[in-house]
């Protein structure tokens, strides 16, 4: 390997974890939250559909971004995603002047989730053709980036944005697209495939036997997505997301209750530092975990790593049922993040074990779907639980979480690690 391929995957390696860091910062939507439901009077199920619909969006374009990736090229749907959620932002910021949810749904949930998902796809697919050699480390790090965007988002662009224009939401959605595309755009600009042929130096391919290697190329993306295997993969993908992403959308509000039922006298701006440190933190562990879990399945296998996430976060939802500590609570979401990164940092890794780096931009672009279904049924489920009933909130959640988890234990217990091709 040329000492310039060198540098280049590793270039591309970084932009695409910048690039992730970026649109990654939609985790941090639990930060506004509360402040949107208290300006516009809309409930927490209104305004978690504009969540939701923004996952929804990066699921299904994701899909099509993995399609066509071949077709386009990684530079440019990578910088139509940037552009795209950028717009997001702006058109959210419209649609509050205009006091309007459908057009927010339309700005940041559509828009901006088809620039999420055209955005995501891109990096991840990308450097996992420069590292055939670190599969499960190198995409653990590229979408390491995307779990650290709400760290940035709550904890520096947020809050400097709003005490700029003087906690004024509106024009505060304006300046965050504006910084977005600034800091998205050149990342997306160095996105490029490896040169035909490319094997890095010192790197082996795994030796494949004739009839293997023969029904590998003969498989096609059909019938890999309409495999038996990729159905379970993608089951065990969505009961992570899903119970996951319960929390990030909600965890600012729900730390908040926890402390205002400690602390009755902590005011609102004291709560909301409180929900926004709590988002920074979990963020941290959801980008640790696509990393750790990733080079951890490297290890140990894809297959038990994912039983190792799910089993182990039944446990912490049994116990969250039983928790009223603001710490106790803190540390216990922490490692369902960590976890439910963890997922994100195994699933690129696992397709490409099982279905080749031929098929892997449309299966892995396709699997994403999962997030899409996930990010519509968690937060529905959390947001209709927590307006319907506010008193019992936290244990109808967790226990919901835990029993979702459950199912996921079951479907990995039906998977082994070995390719589609082999016959096992």
């Amino acid at each position: 390997m040329s000492q310039q391929n060198q540098g280049n995957r590793w270039l591309i390696a970084i932009m695409g974890t910048v690039l992730q860091l970026v649109l990654g910062t939609v985790y941090a939507w639990s930060f506004f939250q509360k402040p949107i439901m208290a300006q516009f009077g809309w409930t927490n199920q209104q305004v978690m559909w504009i969540f939701s619909m923004a996952i929804c969006f990066l699921g299904l374009a994701a899909a099509w971004g993995g399609m066509n990736l071949p077709k386009y090229g990684p530079k440019k749907l990578a910088t139509l995603g940037v552009i795209l959620y950028g717009a997001g932002y702006l058109i959210g910021s419209w649609a509050m002047t205009m006091k309007s949810l459908p057009i927010f749904y339309l700005g940041y949930g559509v828009v901006g989730g088809i620039g999420l998902g055209l955005g995501y796809v891109t990096p991840v697919a990308t450097a996992a053709k420069w590292f055939p050699d670190k599969k499960g480390f190198i995409t653990g790090m590229v979408v390491m980036g995307f779990g650290l965007g709400a760290l940035i988002m709550s904890k520096i662009i947020a809050p400097a944005v709003m005490s700029m224009v003087d906690n004024q939401i509106i024009v505060s959605f304006v300046y965050i697209g504006v910084i977005l595309l600034i800091l998205g755009l050149p990342a997306a600009l160095c996105m490029k495939n490896p040169p035909a042929g490319y094997v890095p130096a010192g790197f082996t391919p795994p030796v494949q036997s004739a009839a293997s290697k023969s029904s590998e190329d003969a498989m096609t993306a059909r019938s890999a997505i309409l495999s038996g295997k990729f159905a379970r993969m993608w089951l065990i993908f969505f009961f992570n997301i899903t119970a996951g992403i319960m929390f990030i959308g909600l965890q600012s509000p729900m730390l908040q209750d926890i402390l205002k039922t400690k602390n009755p006298t902590m005011d609102t701006a004291a709560l909301a530092a409180a929900g926004a440190t709590l988002i920074a933190i979990s963020s941290l562990f959801n980008g640790i975990g696509r990393f750790f879990w990733g080079g951890t399945s490297d290890r140990i296998g894809r297959i038990q790593t994912f039983r190792l996430i799910l089993g182990s976060q039944v446990i912490v939802f049994a116990a969250l049922t039983m928790i009223g500590s603001p710490w106790l609570f803190g540390i216990l979401v922490c490692y369902v993040l960590l976890c439910y990164g963890g997922g994100f940092g195994t699933m690129p890794s696992f397709v490409l074990d099982v279905f080749g780096a031929r098929l892997m931009p449309v299966v892995y672009g396709t699997i994403l779907t999962a997030w899409s279904a996930g990010g519509i049924v968690g937060p529905q489920i959390a947001s209709f639980i927590r307006d319907r009933f506010p008193e019992s909130a936290g244990t109808y959640t967790f226990t919901t979480g835990a029993i979702i988890l459950a199912l996921g234990v079951i479907f990995a217990f039906t998977l082994n690690n070995k390719p589609l091709a082999e016959k096992a």
